[in-house]
C-alpha cells in the first residue's frame, strides 16, 4: 500500500506565485494540490474545508494577511494536524518573528530553489522544522532588538528539569542535537530525548519555537 499523498493548500494574492507553485507541486509524485486562496479571509475557510497536511500561506496579503489568519489557524483545536509554512519575499522579514511565535512551521523564500521548496513541503508534512535555529535567532537579533519580554515566562517552564533548562538554553543558542550532546557530554540520543521532553513539556511544536520561548525567557 502506498503512502497517501501530501495534501498541500496555497494561500497567496498573487496568480502567478500560485500558478507557479500548483506547477511544481503538480509535477511532483506524493503530492497534491487541494485548494487555492487569494487572501487570509478565503485561506482560513479553505484549511477548514480541505485539511490539508501543508498550507504555503503568504505573509504579507491586503485584507486579512497571513500572520492574522496563521494566528486563527493555530487557534484551531480540530486543525493541529494541519503545517503552515510562512512564504515570504526576503529571508528576513519583520513578521517572521510574529509568525513564529503564533505557531508557524517556518517559512520559505518566494523565489527558492524549486527542489528546496519541494524539501521544505516534505519536511513540514513529516513534523520537521524549516528554519534552523541559527536562522531564527538572526531573525530575533535582528527585529526584536526593543521587544519587551513578557513579565512572566512560558507557564511550562517550571516544569522542566535543570537539565531540560540547560537543554532549552543551547536550542536558543542556536546549537542543534550533536551540538548539545558535545557540550553536556551527552550521547546524543539523550540530548534527543531532552529536546523531545522540552517540546512536550512546553507544548511547542518544533524548535524554532522552543528559541523563541528561550528568547523571551531571557535564557539567550
Amino acid at each position: 500500500m502506498t503512502d497517501p499523498d501530501i495534501r498541500v493548500l496555497l494561500v497567496d494574492d498573487q496568480p502567478l506565485v500560485r500558478m507557479g507553485l500548483r506547477a511544481l507541486i503538480a509535477s511532483e509524485p506524493g503530492m497534491t494540490v487541494v485548494g487555492e486562496a487569494s487572501d487570509g479571509e478565503e485561506g482560513i475557510a479553505a484549511v477548514r474545508r480541505e485539511r490539508p497536511d501543508v498550507v504555503l500561506m503568504d505573509i504579507r496579503m491586503p485584507g486579512v494577511d497571513g500572520l492574522t489568519a496563521l494566528r486563527t489557524l493555530s487557534e484551531d483545536a480540530d486543525l493541529t494536524g494541519t503545517r503552515v509554512v510562512m512564504l515570504t519575499t526576503f529571508e528576513l522579514d519583520e513578521y517572521v518573528f510574529a509568525a513564529l511565535e503564533s505557531g508557524a512551521a517556518g517559512f520559505l523564500i518566494k523565489d527558492a530553489d524549486p527542489d528546496d521548496i519541494v524539501r521544505g513541503i516534505h519536511a513540514a508534512a513529516a513534523g520537521e522544522s524549516l528554519l534552523s535555529p541559527t536562522v531564527t535567532r538572526r531573525v530575533i537579533a535582528t527585529f526584536t532588538p526593543g521587544r519587551r519580554r513578557p513579565s512572566t515566562p512560558h507557564p511550562g517552564l517550571g516544569d522542566l528539569t535543570e537539565r531540560e533548562r540547560e537543554v532549552l538554553g543551547l536550542i536558543g543558542e542556536g546549537l542543534n542535537n550533536d551540538e548539545i550532546a558535545q557540550r553536556l557530554f551527552i550521547s546524543k540520543a539523550t540530548a534527543r530525548t531532552h529536546v523531545s521532553h522540552i517540546l512536550l513539556k512546553l507544548g511547542a511544536r518544533d524548535r524554532p519555537q522552543l528559541v523563541v520561548i528561550a528568547f523571551q525567557a531571557g535564557m539567550v
